[in-house]
């Protein structure tokens, strides 16, 4: 697989804009929650994308400690819907991992929707937190250990 890492003044006009789109179209439209996508991280964080015939499917953005939590995190975690299901999201997640780890070799924190606990502790995060709310949608904060 041919993944992508940039900084945010790396990224294309093109690249900004696909991620950006895609990002509302899962978390603001798909999941029907209006809440400020554009939230002042990206130009701080790096970005992960798995592109297929020049079209971004898998994305996440890895950010250094101090700019979510005290650790590292990942989070806009995304797989576009035509490839859901195909074990791309499990490879996305390992992949945002090592990225994080390589770059910053810290733990990872994550706020993570609630009904991916099984998906994220699957990647060896471990739930350090009770539900919560966050934009109305149940969450559970999760670490990584080095």
């Amino acid at each position: 697989m041919n993944w992508e890492l940039k900084k945010f003044d790396e990224l294309t006009n093109n690249e900004l804009y696909d991620v950006l789109r895609l990002r509302v179209d899962i978390f603001v439209v798909e999941q029907t929650c209006p809440y400020p996508e554009i939230d002042g991280k990206d130009e701080e964080s790096l970005h992960l994308m798995y592109k297929e015939n020049g079209e971004i499917v898998a994305y996440a953005r890895i950010l250094p400690p101090g700019l979510s939590y005290d650790e590292a995190s990942i989070g806009r975690v995304i797989v576009a819907e035509s490839h859901r299901g195909t074990g791309l999201g499990h490879e996305l997640i390992d992949q945002a991992v090592k990225e994080s780890l390589a770059e910053y070799n810290q733990p990872i924190k994550i706020g993570a929707q609630a009904y991916l606990e099984d998906y994220y502790s699957a990647a060896g995060f471990e739930t350090v937190s009770d539900v919560y709310l966050e934009d109305d949608i149940p969450h559970i904060d999760m670490l990584r250990s080095l």
